[in-house]
């Protein structure tokens, strides 16, 4: 995948567990586990707004492009 999510970078900058961050974004532990592995096909922009506002952090620290090689 070329969109490389760095969620787990970002919680872990800020000490944050995986249930704060739950509570904090108002979204399953389950959609995070999600997120935070790579696994999701997209993301809302009101879920991104939500994780830079609790990880105090902008988008690109959490989204990073990196090129396929073939």
């Amino acid at each position: 995948m070329a969109i490389v999510v760095n969620l787990d970078v970002m919680m872990a900058k800020r000490k944050m567990s995986l249930n704060e961050l739950s509570e904090k974004v108002d979204l399953t532990l389950s959609n995070l586990s999600i997120l935070k592995t790579g696994k999701a096909k997209a993301i809302r922009f009101s879920t991104l707004t939500a994780l830079c506002k609790a990880l105090d952090c902008q988008p690109g620290d959490l989204l990073e492009y990196v090129p396929e090689t073939t």
